[in-house]
């Protein structure tokens, strides 16, 4: 699989470190079950997904990608934090 960093061009994924899915972070920081779910409980979906990588073997950038986890296509790649 390539992702086409905005600041580096296409890049092998060997470059990049996965982050995970993005995911709402629950309110408040007391112990409770929306919690114990977003930090142990995670989906598998097949098909569409929005997760963060970082490209750790090049310019350090965050970025969204947005990828069929069934046919590993990549459908997009932004840079997060960008203006």
């Amino acid at each position: 699989m390539r992702l086409n960093c905005p600041l580096c061009g296409p890049r092998d994924r060997r470059e990049f470190l996965y982050k995970g899915p993005s995911l709402a972070r629950p309110e408040g920081d007391v112990w409770s079950a929306q919690w114990d779910g977003y930090l142990h409980l995670r989906d598998n979906p097949a098909g569409r997904s929005e997760e963060f990588w970082q490209h750790a073997g090049g310019c350090a950038a965050w970025l969204k990608v947005t990828r069929d986890t069934q046919s590993h296509a990549v459908l997009s790649v932004e840079r997060l934090g960008a203006e």
